[in-house]
């Protein structure tokens, strides 16, 4: 049997550009909740003991940039001065600046369905049938992963108590090369961030008299090994508990595991590597299947088609494979600044379709609006839902609504003190479009 190797990865909340991607976010958060109609372009730089925040805002609120960073870094776990990156000690700059009312003046319409896009450009959506949040079944793994370290993490620190923030996962997957479904998991490598530690083999002692009495090259590889056991026993053990039986199955014992390949990985987030908004984009999408257009997602409000078209063309991509228009699905759609019907629609569903892919892509602007202000309305777009996105992957999440904080009433102005609206997260994922795909295309 022919086959073929494929691989993706995922960062934790705390690896350096996932906290840059959390901070702009959580910027526009705070925005929105205090004026829906604020347009926000947020970067953030993130170093050791430093954060600066840039980028252009056009907003009837104020928020304190300060607060929000700060409560931002210590939610992650960076609120111990021993990782070089802390969030009361960090120093937090702000560069933020008014929007280009040339930019605004393409967007802003006195009938709202015909706002514009903010930017000319080319986004995607993509689906496929490997998991049931139709998602590639490397980058969901690594996902999921992460998502159950971070939860021993926060609720279990006596599980695995030497975590650190950051971390990273990738997953090599075995395919069949005719039918392109997964076989079985291949190769992981896991790299999470740690304390220094003495390894129980070695006795309860300090780390400094481990090393002093049996050299710290002996120190840190049994350091490393427990980690490992630890993955091996608890982590992943979790991780298959949780997966449904057809893919829990692929875990068939014969996988390679590299844990902290480098052998210890103490200095990490800001303080070992430079953090900056948008650096993984692949992350957020899809793992390196399908495509990206090439702009990122985090800090940008909805206006900019980077961000609400690309969740429409993952929308309209899951709808259609879960229907079964096709196993697999890439959806491009592509806009001008200004203009509100997008430019073009292509299709490709690497010959999974039940029709030609260009009768599917004739199909798709009957069945949805793709105006940028009915994408927006469509998926609550304008109100503060952006920063359970910026980590671990803005698809194959499940929706769900919660309560929020809003400071403004139903005439826009603010409120002397916040009222609770209820409003839906990931409102991309739902596939209550699918009995109308069925009809279009004949499917019973």
């Amino acid at each position: 049997m022919a086959t073929y190797l494929f691989t993706s990865e995922s960062v934790s909340e705390g690896h350096p550009d996932k906290v840059c991607d959390q901070i702009s976010d959580a910027i526009l958060d705070e925005f929105l909740k205090r004026d829906p109609e604020s347009k926000v372009a947020c970067e953030t730089f993130a170093t050791t003991g430093t954060v600066v925040v840039m980028g252009e805002v056009h907003s009837e609120a104020y928020v304190d940039i300060q607060s929000t960073v700060r409560k931002t870094i210590a939610r992650i776990g960076y609120n111990n001065s021993g990782y070089g990156f802390e969030a009361e000690s960090c120093g937090v700059l702000s560069a933020l600046h008014e929007q280009s009312g040339d930019i605004r003046q393409g967007v802003d319409r006195k009938d709202p369905m015909h706002q514009g896009a903010g930017d000319q450009g080319m986004m995607f959506g993509y689906a496929c049938s490997e998991t049931p949040e139709h998602m590639p079944l490397p980058l969901f793994l690594s996902h999921k992963t992460l998502q159950l370290l971070a939860s021993i993490r926060h609720d279990e620190p006596g599980t695995m108590p030497y975590l650190r923030p950051d971390a990273k996962t990738q997953y090599t997957i075995e395919y069949d090369a005719k039918t392109r479904k997964p076989l079985r998991v291949h190769t992981i490598v896991l790299s999470t961030q740690h304390d220094e530690f003495t390894a129980p083999v070695l006795g309860h002692m300090s780390y400094a008299d481990a090393c002093a009495e049996y050299g710290p090259a002996r120190v840190e590889d049994e350091m490393r090994l427990k980690i490992e056991e630890d993955v091996r026993t608890i982590l992943l053990p979790r991780l298959i508990e949780s997966l449904p039986e057809d893919t829990a199955k692929l875990f068939d014992g014969d996988f390679r595991l590299l844990v902290n390949p480098t052998g210890k990985f103490v200095i990490g987030g800001p303080a070992g590597d430079t953090g900056l908004t948008g650096r993984k984009i692949i992350v957020d999408t899809y793992g390196g299947r399908g495509a990206h257009g090439g702009g990122c997602f985090s800090g940008k409000d909805p206006s900019k088609v980077d961000r609400s078209a690309a969740y429409m063309a993952r929308y309209i991509a899951k709808n259609l494979v879960h229907a079964g228009v096709a196993r697999e699905m890439l959806v491009q759609v592509a806009y001008a600044i200004g203009v509100a019907d997008p430019v073009s629609i292509a299709v490709d569903t690497y010959g999974t379709g039940i029709v030609p892919d260009e009768e599917i892509a004739a199909a798709i602007p009957r069945l949805f609006d793709l105006r940028p202000a009915a994408i927006v309305s469509l998926f609550g777009l304008k109100n503060p839902i952006y920063s359970p996105t910026a980590s671990y992957g803005h698809f194959g999440r499940k929706p769900y609504t919660e309560a929020v904080e809003i400071w403004y009433g139903p005439d826009g102005k603010v409120l002397e003190k916040p009222e609770r609206k209820l409003v839906e997260f990931f409102g991309w994922e739902k596939l209550d479009a699918v009995d109308r795909v069925k009809a279009e295309f004949g499917i019973k």
